[in-house]
């Protein structure tokens, strides 16, 4: 056999094994709840004294106009500044919240359902910081990152969808940086979105930019692709203000919104870790009972994220096992209720893509999954305690994920999958079961492939650069940003964006 067919047949084999597989083994959505950290007494015991908290306690600072709706809904106003919540509201609530919902991609193809046991990674976070491409250094996010950012997770199939991952340091004004963080999801991604408002007033204008996208006045809200993170609640147990007013805003204009509580264990919420969830489960039922006094079975996603700091620093630290397992008996406590769930993960403390960067993303990102946590964010990118965001994370959290998904998949057991056929086969016949038409079946159907991580032998590896993760991982995102840059508004659209907004990119 002459050299050249060799060479051509190993090209064959090798072209292979990177094509896509026909079924793709571990697509996002896959099923969870395998991992009950707490027992059925454990969940009760929560939810009773979550209950007496809201009764007897309830939260202060209530503004004026939700105190009044909230009276109207059952709530009772104490007389000194602290409206309680009657068991029979909470229990209301709950049964009145949407259970499932669909968060809309402006291309309908990728779209999500929200809510039962599906689980699916996202992104979420603020970070100030971008681990540089170049200097490999962190220095301050800017435009240009999210614009950048935003382009480069519409690749990766793991992201179902779209936070905005950093903040954009260098547009002071409020109302631009609303404006402008907005316009790079339109401009860069058709996924489902997510963003945050600074002030209640920036939402109507957001809209009008977003009705652009849509067709015209209006056609957001009957089909709206972006949802509103919000912090309504202020730990320990009072609201605040300003996010309260954007909650009345999104519900107006038909944003569907994430109700975020981020207590901190030890610091604005109890250090043990049943008093953590008791205060944190009562902080995120009062967000419900409140969109439920405005508008009943609004979508809401029940965002309990617990967070943990270092008790002998004080620093947070978002790669711990208190963070796995708090996150994931949180996903738990939310599904149990029947609440749509949203939880935090691979929030690493690491600066560096480096051994204690993959065991605190991996250990915390199984966990939630395996829980059942629906919306998983923070999931993709983050780094340095949510202070940095990774353009090489992105992609080598990516490929874990799907690794996790194919571990949620799990054993599918069958008569053709016990292949007794094809042992007695492989022992009676070549003694092996390479090449045989059960395992070429299998290799299509069970098996992940990555693509960034290495599996060759050490020569090989060493023959081909010997290059760690996180070499491959930048390259990835070089191809990446030089080849992909999507045009999602048309020309019409931008150029009315743009008369009516201070957009600063491009």
């Amino acid at each position: 056999m002459s050299e050249r067919m060799i060479r051509g047949g190993r090209k064959a084999r090798l072209a292979k094994r990177a094509a896509k597989p026909a079924v793709d083994p571990c697509p996002p959505g896959q099923i969870g709840g395998a991992y009950k950290p707490l027992s059925d007494a454990d969940l009760n015991d929560i939810f009773q004294t979550t209950l007496r908290l809201l009764e007897n306690l309830g939260l202060g600072e209530v503004p004026d106009n939700l105190m009044a709706d909230l009276v109207r809904a059952g709530a009772v106003d104490d007389g000194a500044g602290r409206v309680l919540f009657p068991p029979a509201l909470v229990r209301q609530a709950i049964e009145s919240a949407a259970k499932t919902f669909v968060l809309h991609g402006r291309d309908a193809a990728r779209s999500i359902d929200v809510g039962g046991n599906r689980v699916h990674f996202g992104t979420g976070g603020a970070a100030v910081q971008t681990l540089d491409l170049d200097s490999q250094t962190y220095r301050p996010s800017t435009l240009a990152d999210l614009h950048n950012f935003t382009r480069l997770q519409d690749t990766l199939q793991n992201v179902s969808w779209y936070t905005r991952c950093c903040i954009a340091t260098d547009v002071p004004d409020n109302y631009d940086l609303d404006i402008n963080t907005a316009y790079a999801l339109l401009a860069n991604t058709t996924k489902p979105t997510a963003t945050a408002f600074t002030v209640a007033e920036h939402v109507a204008p957001i809209v009008e930019m977003l009705d652009i996208a849509a067709g015209g006045p209006g056609a957001f809200a009957k089909r709206p692709f972006m949802k509103a993170h919000i912090s309504p609640i202020i730990s320990p147990m009072r609201f605040g203000e300003d996010a309260v007013d954007v909650v009345y805003a999104c519900i107006k204009h038909n944003i569907p919104i994430s109700c975020i509580t981020a207590a901190q264990a030890g610091a604005t919420a109890p250090a043990t870790l049943a008093g953590f969830l008791a205060q944190s489960l009562a902080e995120t039922l009062a967000s419900l009972v409140m969109v439920h006094a405005i508008h009943p079975g609004f979508p809401m996603v029940f965002s309990n994220w617990p967070l943990v700091i270092d008790l002998r620093t004080g620093s947070f630290s978002g790669g711990s096992g208190e963070t796995a397992v708090l996150n994931a008996a949180s996903a738990q406590l939310s599904n149990w209720l029947g609440l749509p769930s949203g939880v935090a993960c691979s929030m690493t403390d690491a600066k560096a893509i480096d051994a204690q960067y993959g065991m605190e993303k991996g250990l915390t990102s199984l966990a939630a999954a395996l829980a059942a946590g629906n919306l998983i964010y923070e999931s993709s990118g983050m780094t340095a305690s949510l202070l940095g965001a990774s353009f090489e994370a992105f992609v080598l959290d990516d490929e874990m994920h799907s690794h996790t998904y194919r571990a949620l998949r799990g054993i599918e057991v069958s008569a053709d999958n016990l292949g007794y056929d094809a042992i007695v086969e492989a022992v009676l016949g070549e003694g092996h079961f390479l090449g045989g038409q059960h395992t070429y079946a299998a290799m299509e159907r069970d098996y992940f492939y990555p693509t960034l991580a290495d599996r060759d032998e050490p020569r090989t590896w060493a023959a081909n650069g010997g290059k760690d993760a996180w070499s491959v991982a930048h390259d990835k995102v070089r191809e990446i940003l030089q080849t992909h840059n999507p045009t999602y508004l048309t020309a019409a659209q931008d150029k009315a964006i743009r008369q009516r907004f201070n957009i600063l990119h491009g």
